[in-house]
Parts: C-alpha cells; sequence; structure tokens
C-alpha cells in the first residue's frame, strides 16, 4: 500500500509540474504577443504621424510674419550648361562699390578674385590701392598704413559692428558675402527685395524709421530703397534701370557666394564626359570578354557501355 500510494503522489507531481509549465509558458507567449502587438501599433501610429507631419504644408496664420515668396526668375547661371555673365559680374560689382558698399561688407572676398572674372589684374591693382591697409609691426615694432595689394580682402565700411549699428539707427547691416546662400530664395529673394519697396497697403501701419517692403519678413525693413534709375552710369553703356542694377548686383553676389561654381561645371563636364568613355569602353571589354563564355555550347555525350 504505502508502494503504491508513493507511486500515485509521484504521478500527481509530475501532472502538476506539467500543468504549471504550460500554463507558464501560454503566460510568456501571450504576454510576448501582447508585447509585439503594442510595439507594432506603436511603430504604425509613429510611422503615420511622421509621413502626415512631413506631408504638411507648414500654415502661418500671419503670411507676413515670414515675408511674400519671391517669384522664380529664369537666372542663366543656374542652368546646367550654363556659366555666370561676367559682364553683368563687373556691372554688379559697380552698383556693389558706388551703392551698397556704404553700409554693407564683403569679408570673404579679395582683390585678386576680381582677376580673370570681371577685372585684368591693372585694374585690380589699382582700386587696390585706392585703400589704407594697416600692417606691421616694421623694423621698430610700430603699425603703419600701406596702399592695398590684390592679396588683401576689401575693406569693411565700419571699423566694428557697434560703429555700424551707430550709424544705422541700431540696425546691423549683414555681410553680404554669403547672402545669396544665407536667405531662403537666394538670388530671387535679393531681387525681389530690392525691387519689392512700395507704399504700405491700407490698415498696415510700419514704425517711423523702417520701410515696408512685402518680402521682408515681417514686413517692415530698416533699409530704404537705394536703387533708382539712373544712379549708377555703367561703362558698357547699359542703361542703367531699377530692374537692371539689382539683376547685376545679385549676379554679383550669386558668384561672390560661389565663385568656383563655373570652374566646378567644367570640372563636372570633364569627369562626366571620361566616365561616359570608361563606362562604353567596358561594356565593349565586358561583351568581349564574355561573349565565348556565353555563347558556347555545351554537349553531354555519356559514355557507351562496354560490351562484354
Amino acid at each position: 500500500m504505502f508502494r503504491l500510494s508513493a507511486q500515485s503522489t509521484r504521478q500527481a507531481v509530475q501532472r502538476l509540474a506539467v500543468q504549471a509549465r504550460h500554463q507558464s509558458t501560454s503566460a510568456a507567449s501571450a504576454s510576448s504577443m501582447n508585447a509585439k502587438n503594442i510595439s507594432m501599433a506603436a511603430a504604425g501610429v509613429a510611422t503615420v504621424g511622421a509621413v502626415a507631419y512631413l506631408s504638411m504644408e507648414s500654415v502661418d496664420a500671419n503670411m507676413a510674419a515670414d515675408g511674400l515668396h519671391a517669384p522664380k526668375y529664369p537666372w542663366d547661371h543656374k542652368k546646367n550648361l550654363a556659366t555666370f555673365d561676367h559682364a553683368a559680374i563687373r556691372r554688379g560689382y559697380q552698383v556693389y562699390k558706388e551703392v551698397c558698399a556704404a553700409c554693407h561688407s564683403l569679408d570673404r572676398i579679395a582683390w585678386r578674385n576680381l582677376i580673370g572674372v570681371s577685372h585684368t589684374e591693372a585694374e585690380v591693382k589699382t582700386m587696390a590701392e585706392e585703400f589704407e591697409y594697416q600692417d606691421g609691426p616694421n623694423d621698430v615694432g610700430d603699425m603703419f598704413q600701406r596702399p592695398g595689394k590684390p592679396s588683401d580682402y576689401m575693406p569693411r565700411p565700419y571699423a566694428n559692428d557697434e560703429q555700424a549699428r551707430a550709424g544705422n539707427a541700431g540696425a546691423l547691416p549683414p555681410d553680404l558675402s554669403l547672402m545669396i546662400k544665407a536667405r531662403h530664395g537666394g538670388a530671387d529673394y535679393v531681387f525681389s527685395l530690392l525691387t519689392g519697396y512700395q507704399d504700405p497697403p491700407a490698415g498696415v501701419e510700419i514704425r517711423e524709421g523702417l520701410n515696408f517692403n512685402p518680402y521682408f519678413p515681417g514686413g517692415a525693413i530698416g533699409m530704404a530703397r537705394v536703387l533708382y534709375d539712373g544712379l549708377v552710369e555703367y561703362e558698357d553703356g547699359t542703361p542703367a534701370t531699377t530692374s537692371q542694377m539689382a539683376k547685376d548686383v545679385t549676379i554679383f553676389l550669386s558668384w561672390a557666394a560661389e565663385p568656383e561654381m563655373d570652374e566646378r561645371k567644367k570640372m563636372g563636364m570633364k569627369a562626366v564626359t571620361l566616365l561616359a568613355i570608361l563606362t562604353g569602353l567596358s561594356v565593349y571589354l565586358k561583351r568581349h570578354k564574355w561573349a565565348a563564355l556565353k555563347t558556347r555550347k555545351i554537349l553531354y555525350n555519356p559514355p557507351t557501355p562496354k560490351k562484354h
């Protein structure tokens, strides 16, 4: 009797252990399935939200806060096979020198950058010598003034930012070296800004000292209109209308932001031509080498059994 009871007890314990293991496995699998479903649902919600956010256009209750979007203009230098209009660069530099340079600097452009682009070397040397640059120290340790050289960078209109703010009613005129890259719209924005000055519409009040320009964020800009018909006299006889001067100075600033663009396009054309030739040679060589292997015919002649 004792032996039978012990055996039955052992069997009962085994059955309970199997049931417990089965229940724990079921619970673990159920919990893992729940976790997987929750993670998949969260990933789906996140994906849908990200797609909705990326596809949603930004809506501003007051679009004037961002400025009027500049229209697209057909700039020739933006074409793949076109370069800068170097005559326009020369005229644009003249507009910058006679109009813009009174307030705006061009810190990243040296005189030598103009050589071979818009001016000759002799012209650049003459223009650089019109300005005095501090150099030194000399043999006795003193700083001195010297005429400019082509290696010097274009001078700033103000000695420091504080002086610039003091001369412009607290506003700091930005440097124009990278202005085309720094503003949304690039050349389109700069051209539209220079030609977009107008009287404020009814119901719009502009503070004293500011000017209304719909392309400037907020609509109120501290810089007054500076381009008027006949303001400069071009050397080549081009009529100096407001739009012509704005176009020329915009092209000049586009070149200042990317002075290497012409060389980059030339190098790109050389690279594309060379790669096209190498691709053709590679295809020909591949077909020549593999033609014998791809067109061969393989026959299998099973051995005939020998007769005994």
